[in-house]
């Protein structure tokens, strides 16, 4: 194994709502790796698609606003900030609306690329955690270590809600599951890279155990990996 300078690449993938972000923050905070938000970086786009009043399913016109896109992540505070063009869309792109035009528009081929493209750039030289559903399928199919994060659709609908509520928008649990299910159905079945497990991922499931277990789990199979390779950094 050749090891990149800076650590390892790890992938974590899996359906939304199922922890991704919150355990990928924790576990590169551990390792002293940075997170690279995948997730969040596809929001902002699926934002400015929608403020720009575009409409999806015309491609040159979202290909337009891709090469001319500015998406940051500042991972300098707590929570991680998410920039868009200039302007800060931490909490806009975190409504069901945004949840399922990033589910439309991160189908598109010239989102993919020009995202792909960027995270690649950002994470080439490791010691890096990246969450999405395509890193370790797509983005980084050589990734050193790879998990795959899950839980029921129910379960992540419940944690859903409570975000939601607590943001204070007005929904009902019902509701949530339904768009959970439905976002579900839409990665899985998409033409260009679909959600699915890579062949050589770990499968994780949070369903029944807190944030710190599956964390905790994490941790100890990246540190015996990073022995492996023999990187201290």
């Amino acid at each position: 194994m050749n090891a990149r300078p800076n650590g390892l690449i790890i992938a974590i993938d899996g359906p939304s709502g199922a922890g991704k972000s919150t355990i990928a923050r924790l576990l590169a905070k551990r390792l002293g790796y940075l997170q690279i938000d995948t997730g969040a970086m596809y929001r902002a786009v699926a934002f400015l698609v929608s403020q720009a009043g575009i409409d999806p399913g015309d491609s040159a016109a979202v290909e337009r606003l891709c090469n001319s896109a500015d998406i940051r992540l500042d991972s300098s505070n707590c929570p991680h900030r998410v920039f868009a063009n200039g302007r800060d869309v931490t909490e806009l792109i975190r409504t069901p609306e945004m949840s399922l035009m990033t589910s439309r528009i991160s189908a598109l081929r010239p989102v993919r690329e020009s995202m792909m493209m960027l995270q690649r750039r950002m994470g080439r030289d490791g010691g890096v955690v990246l969450e999405g559903r395509d890193i370790g399928t797509a983005v980084f199919p050589d990734a050193e270590l790879k998990f795959f994060l899950f839980a029921s659709p129910e379960e992540r609908g419940k944690r859903r809600f409570a975000e939601l509520v607590g943001n204070g928008e007005r929904v009902t649990l019902e509701e949530t599951i339904e768009a959970v299910t439905r976002r579900d159905r839409q990665d899985s079945q998409r033409d260009l890279a679909p959600l699915r497990q890579a062949e050589d991922a770990i499968p994780v499931d949070s369903s029944l155990i807190g944030i710190d277990e599956v964390v905790k789990e994490m941790e100890e199979i990246a540190r015996e990996k990073i022995h492996q390779t023999g990187i201290t950094k």
